[in-house]
């Protein structure tokens, strides 16, 4: 293996990272495009190692350059078919990341590599050692793929026309879910693909809830466990319900003790706030919290600008990250949105409050219609006095909360007011952060005011001492 690539190849080089400083070219990614996909086809049909590329290789490249990337692998065998497309595909970012100086991240639509400076040095030149390298892990890992052929793609047209047509078969492959529901099986499925990344992640798959990744869902987690079942992919029995609507399961709950290392015990796998599902780094989307209108922002890898809270994906990304349970982020699958239990646990679709305009237009027809215009992008909002602004006028849900918690804080203030004589509180004055307690006030007498789940607007407080 040493002689036949100009690099070694092993597990341990999982995780390695090839950073800005290092990098001799970066192929697709944010600020480019590409694609990885996998077709099943016929032994017949393709030639075994068989390698092809369309536009300019390793060594006409400049170093520092960016380019489009897209990687096309067709595999054959008696036991191939098209339900384990997506497994063997979402293996490239597996086997890619055992070649040392040679990072993959990401999936699908979303792939970008980086090619470290010291692996040009030892002699890699051509995008044929990193296919060959590639098709041979896949022969070695899945012996049910018996002939494997792989076009590579740096011309950007050509990238663009493939792209297209990649698009099309990923979303015919999730429309497959869309009947099937939590409720209609008694077997979820987990993935670990990302634990070189991030250690204590354990992605939960069910039929309402694609991989974080977006590149399986539950069909494609059962022909993965069937075929290969010591590998990545298994089988979670959901065991008993615990929380219907928050997505909580006994047998999920045990499977995320022994795979993260007791780091954590419980997941909902609906729930934004309480035992958040964990995130790993390939996810495509960030949810985020905001606490000044209450809602739900989301944001996809695509988009380039900053949130209304002033952040870009990457600063959330990494706040996201790591397979921790994080409150107030989430890293979710595009499809994720179509599921009928999206978020149910928080409110759903009514509790999201912006999103950017790209990411809106690929899920526009699941958006329910009484929000469709009610969901600013960054083109009406880019701000929170913005965001606020906008809600309120278009009169979204997410206001009918505020009016319930500061009738709820009003209700408060009256009671602990009226139970404490001794001092005047005239005016609402200060910010306070949902369910914080005041500070006693006052020596000897005095009083506490406890806040539960309200937000108050305060201009001014005023003390004086009780006339004798």
């Amino acid at each position: 293996m040493a002689n036949e690539f100009p690099f070694e190849i092993s597990p341990m080089f999982e995780g390695e990272r090839v950073r800005k400083d290092d990098m001799f070219v970066e192929l697709a990614g944010p600020k480019s495009r590409g694609f990885e996909l996998v077709k099943a086809a016929g032994l017949d049909e393709i030639t075994d190692g068989k390698f092809t590329l369309i536009g300019p290789d390793l060594s006409q490249m400049q170093e520092g350059s960016r380019h489009p990337y897209a990687m096309i692998y067709r595999v054959a065998g008696k036991l191939v078919e098209p339900d384990l497309e997506a497994i063997v595909e979402r293996r490239n970012h597996d086997f890619q990341n055992y070649i040392q100086g040679y990072m993959h991240l990401n999936q699908r639509y979303d792939v970008w590599v980086r090619i470290n400076k010291d692996a040009i040095k030892k002699g890699l030149k051509s995008f044929e050692h990193i296919a060959k390298a590639t098709m041979m892990l896949f022969k070695n890992e899945l012996p049910f793929i018996e002939k494997i052929e792989a076009t590579y793609i740096t011309d950007a047209d050509e990238v663009e026309k493939q792209r297209a047509e990649a698009i099309k078969i990923y979303e015919a492959r999730d429309a497959r879910t869309r009947g099937l529901h939590d409720e209609d099986v008694d077997v979820f499925y987990g993935c670990t693909l990302c634990q070189s990344f991030a250690p204590t992640n354990v992605c939960v798959v069910t039929p309402d809830r694609i991989s974080l990744c977006g590149a399986i869902n539950w069909f494609d987690g059962r022909a993965a466990a069937k075929v290969d079942p010591e590998g990545p992919q298994f089988a979670i029995p959901k065991g008993e319900v615990i929380d219907k609507v928050g997505g909580e399961y006994s047998g999920v709950n045990e499977k995320a003790v022994a795979l993260s290392g007791g780091e954590y015990s419980r997941i909902k796998i609906h729930s934004f706030f309480e035992y958040p599902h964990t995130s790993c780094g390939c996810f495509e989307v960030v949810g985020f919290y905001i606490p000044e209108v209450d809602g739900i922002g989301w944001v996809d890898r695509d988009f380039n600008g900053t949130a209304p809270n002033g952040l870009a994906f990457s600063t959330m990304a990494g706040q996201t990250g790591g397979g921790k349970q994080i409150i107030g982020f989430l890293g979710v699958g595009v499809n994720y949105f179509r599921s009928p239990k999206f978020i149910q646990a928080d409110g759903g679709w009514e509790r999201v409050i912006w999103m950017p305009k790209n990411l809106m237009e690929k899920i526009k027809a699941d958006i329910p219609p009484e929000l469709a215009d009610k969901i600013p992008t960054e083109a009406e909002v880019t701000d929170l006095k913005t965001l606020r602004d906008y809600l309120e006028k278009k009169q979204h849900p997410i206001t009918q909360r505020w009016t319930k918690e500061e009738a709820v804080a009003e209700a408060a203030l009256t009671e602990t007011a009226e139970a404490a004589p001794a001092w005047s509180v005239p005016a609402p004055a200060m910010t306070m952060p949902v369910g914080m307690p005041m500070m006693p006030m006052g020596e000897g007498g005095g009083m506490k005011l406890t806040f539960k789940n309200a937000k108050i607007s305060i201009d001014r407080i005023v003390f004086k001492n009780k006339e004798k």
